[in-house]
């Protein structure tokens, strides 16, 4: 399977939208006791924010609070509820945007770049992202990287989005650590250095990046510029797929289908295949159909039933307008 980049904007906005903290300081930022988070965020983010009611939440952010108008912003493009909208987002982030919060900053670049509760707008989406970059928050440097890499609002320079790349990385940004990797291992926009590619990918993947794990292990099936290890790749691919990356999910079953790296395993291998058909992935199709017709139809309906436990587990993996839908 072809290795990946995080290259398109809703590929990254998980991370973009459910970014709920900020190192720096800003003009009304609200003080730590005063942070109140909303559980669906909360849960979607995986921190230990203090979680409060909705009123709460809303009471303080109509106070002028950022931290609590970027939380109704990400919940409004999520529309975890019939008074979450689009333009609600839109407000809310404007809201904490203009207040200097760089959370907001980026999340409001992520709806004009995409058009969300508004219409599309680059130049828009260019300058929230520097101005949070200008902060030096990590996520600004990785999405300007990526409209660089795409030539998104931009000329294409893989240069620059190298640039981007390498300060997102350097401030601990997995997603930018994963693409900087990927441009390494190509030679996009810098010399070829399969060490620095290995290097990178090795510490987005210890910080838990799907992408950074799924493409890690391919390395190791492959031996490119390591020696081949099944095992090791298996175990890189299971981290991925348990966090929902279809493509890991395939290259699983896969290996589960023909024993490599692990015990063979037909209905093991028609469940992860299941659960990235069932995510949208269908690349493993063809492979599903040929174990479909070797197992009998008590497994296949327990396989089944299993991938659908995983699809469901496995949403915060989704983009946000994933969710919203």
């Amino acid at each position: 399977m072809k290795r990946l980049f995080v290259g398109a904007w809703k590929a990254s906005l998980v991370a973009a939208m459910i970014t709920t903290s900020w190192a720096g300081s800003a003009a009304a930022q609200a003080a730590p006791e005063e942070q109140c988070s909303l559980a669906i965020v909360s849960r979607l983010a995986a921190n230990d924010q203090k979680v409060c009611d909705g009123k709460l939440v809303k009471d303080l952010a109509e106070r002028g609070h950022a931290f609590e108008q970027n939380q109704l912003g990400i919940a409004s493009v999520l529309a975890v509820g019939p008074d979450y909208t689009d333009t609600e987002a839109l407000k809310w982030f404007t809201r904490a945007a203009q207040k200097g919060y760089a959370p907001a900053q980026v999340n409001l670049a992520v709806m004009y770049a995409n058009g969300w509760g508004t219409t599309p707008n680059y130049g828009a989406a260019l300058n929230w992202l520097h101005a949070a970059a200008a902060q030096r928050f990590a996520r600004a440097y990785t999405n300007l990287g990526i409209l660089y890499l795409n030539g998104k609002g931009v000329r294409q320079d893989y240069t620059e989005a190298v640039r981007w790349f390498q300060l997102g990385a350097d401030a601990g940004d997995s997603d930018a650590q994963t693409n900087l990797a990927y441009m390494f291992g190509n030679g996009l926009g810098c010399n070829k250095d399969l060490d620095g590619e290995l290097a990178w990918y090795r510490k987005a993947a210890a910080a838990g990046n799907p992408l950074a794990e799924s493409n890690l292990a391919d390395i190791y099936l492959r031996g490119d510029g390591v020696a081949q290890n099944a095992s090791e790749a298996f175990r890189l691919f299971q981290r991925a797929a348990d966090r929902g990356h279809s493509g890991a999910r395939i290259m699983l079953g896969s290996m589960y289908a023909e024993g490599i790296g692990t015990k063979k395993d037909l209905e093991a291998a028609y469940m992860w295949l299941s659960a990235a058909s069932l995510g949208g992935d269908q690349r493993g199709r063809d492979r599903l159909l040929t174990l479909e017709a070797r197992l009998n139809p008590a497994q296949v309906a327990e396989a089944r039933e299993r991938a659908q436990q995983l699809q469901f587990g496995s949403g915060r993996q989704l983009t946000a307008r994933s969710l919203a839908q």
